[in-house]
């Protein structure tokens, strides 16, 4: 396969950027973000581009790709609504929408999170509009296009959060990540598992659009 990767310097991107590295079936890996992730692969290919809105420039790099990993996300904490919805919604179905047109042979996977209200109707904002996000991704033409919903997510192999203060409580937290996951394999899974799973669910596809944890690691 030949993938795009958005997020790549994020926690969960840093993982699933590594799975794809190592990853024997993936041949070209291309990564879109602001700023370079620093790594150096030989089918690693990368293009810093600032406006998440508009690929008009790009977009003869972005043709020819079997799988999209959109892992671009924030927190909502302290942030208005409508910078909320630009941040998740905009810029997510601004590069969806182009890749659909682009790759209509693509599978486009979204890594949104445990909670998402698919109603778009419910008492959390952060909630309706990733619902609202996810329910738009899968009305655009993709070949197929699948839903991530990860809860807690232990970083392995040097993924590191990005925002301060959560990189901090992973840190005081770091010995515990290991039992949990044996206690409570419904609520924690690991960049690691992230990784494999979107990569084996764009390989071979899955029975749901939506993926919950217990989807997730599953596979």
């Amino acid at each position: 396969m030949k993938v795009i990767i958005f997020g790549a310097t994020g926690m969960v991107g840093q993982g699933v950027l590594r799975e794809c590295l190592i990853d024997g079936g993936i041949v070209r890996v291309l990564v879109v973000g602001r700023s370079p992730t620093g790594v150096r692969n030989a089918k690693l290919t990368e293009i810093v581009h600032q406006n998440f809105l508009d690929y008009a420039d790009i977009a003869p790099q972005l043709e020819g790709f079997d799988a999209c990993f959109f892992c671009l996300g924030v927190s909502s904490i302290g942030m208005s609504e409508e910078r909320y919805r630009h941040l998740t919604y905009d810029i997510t179905l601004a590069a969806a929408t182009t890749l659909a047109r682009l790759n209509p042979r693509m599978t486009f996977v979204y890594v949104t999170g445990a909670g998402t209200d698919s109603t778009e109707h419910g008492a959390w904002m952060w909630a309706r509009i990733k619902g609202k996000t996810e329910n738009d991704l899968l009305k655009l033409p993709f070949k197929a296009a699948y839903m991530f919903r990860p809860a807690a997510i232990q970083p392995l192999h040097g993924a590191r959060s990005k925002t301060a203060w959560v990189q901090a409580v992973y840190t005081v937290t770091g010995p515990l990540w290991s039992v949990l996951r044996r206690l409570a394999p419904s609520y924690v899974t690991s960049t690691e598992q992230v990784g494999r799973a979107m990569i084996r669910v764009a390989r071979e596809g899955y029975p749901r659009n939506v993926l919950e944890m217990v989807d997730i690691n599953g596979l």
